[in-house]
């Protein structure tokens, strides 16, 4: 098999002048379009066997010679066309070509415990296999709700999986609590998921934890050590556990995950300032576009933080007033 080049193909098939190149074509053309072979302005071999391999110089016994770019740029092009009718013919032939690997992939037996519908795990190692291989394997959507902090290297893991799903154009939709926005690592993958068309809520209420593959398998803790999982297919608990994420999703709040950390900032300090500022909780929510269920949580743990009886005193006291 080919290895990948890390030169766009259209430039490897249709090279283009680099900029000393580009320079040293001019300086022929402001000398007539043809120079000695001794002269000093084509003694870097290098930059004129580029010119000479694009097609914009000819070489005589005695001299270089300009080629018109446009007569270039016609060859290229029909080589460029060229290249793109054999690699179209190659993509459609391409299933035909993988078939004896994808039966082999189909073929391969899955190790669990199996009791009907559902299917317990026990190993961490082959729970992040499975989860794996049903990411591979999803072809439409896939739903997650995430409640507790997910480390950075497993975050990393997710977003080589998940942006390849992305890319084939499957629906990704997370759900994570309000701490997520205080973890830079979480920010980061949500910001890149939402730019390649995924989107991530913020949920500040509990909620279970749940990925959900095209609606037909939900996979779910098993224990409360992680190292247990279900696999689910029955359809009646799959529908039953879609539901709810999708109660929990209209219930949801939407974060700008890529606006910068000043502009996105954290809604407990938005929350607050507001209130510093008068605001009602209505006013509040209706401002930030939240529910009023979410700025009340914020509010709570507010006045927690501040050892505040009522909305005034909370208000007063982020202010920078000072209880006796």
């Amino acid at each position: 098999m080919a290895v990948a080049s890390d030169v766009p193909l259209d430039e490897a098939v249709a090279p283009l002048p680099g900029e000393v190149a580009r320079q040293l074509y001019l300086a022929i053309l402001a000398a007539g379009g043809r120079v000695p072979i001794s002269d000093p302005a084509v003694a870097d071999r290098r930059t004129v066997d580029e010119l000479l391999g694009i097609g914009l110089l000819t070489r005589t016994d005695i001299s270089y010679c300009a080629v018109s770019p446009r007569a270039v740029s016609g060859r290229l092009a029909t080589e460029l066309r060229a290249t793109a009718t054999r690699l179209l013919v190659r993509a459609e032939s391409l299933p035909a070509m993988l078939d004896g690997l994808t039966k082999a992939y189909d073929d391969t037996p899955r190790p669990a415990d199996r009791s009907g519908p559902v299917e317990l795990v026990h190993d961490r190692a082959e729970i992040q296999h499975r989860i794996a291989r049903l990411l591979s394997d999803c072809k439409e959507e896939m739903l997650t709700a995430q409640p507790g902090p997910r480390p950075a290297h497993g975050l990393a893991i997710a977003l080589q999986q998940d942006l390849p799903f992305l890319q084939r154009g499957g629906v990704l939709r997370t759900l994570y609590r309000p701490t997520a926005l205080d973890e830079p690592a979480t920010v980061a993958y949500a910001a890149t998921v939402t730019e390649h068309g995924g989107r991530v809520r913020i949920l500040d209420e509990p909620f279970p934890k749940m990925m959900l593959f095209d609606r037909t398998v939900a996979v779910i803790p098993a224990g409360e050590d992680r190292l247990s999982a279900s696999f689910v297919e029955d359809r009646t608990m799959v529908d039953h556990l879609v539901s709810s994420f999708e109660r929990d999703w209209r219930r949801a709040d939407s974060v700008a995950w890529g606006s910068s950390e000043e502009g996105r900032s954290r809604v407990p300090e938005r929350v607050g300032r507001l209130l510093a500022q008068g605001f009602t909780q209505r006013a509040v929510a209706t401002r930030l576009g939240l529910s009023e269920r979410t700025v009340a949580g914020h509010i709570s743990r507010l006045r927690e933080r501040y050892g505040a009886q009522t909305l005034f005193q909370l208000g007063w006291l982020m202010r920078g007033g000072r209880g006796e």
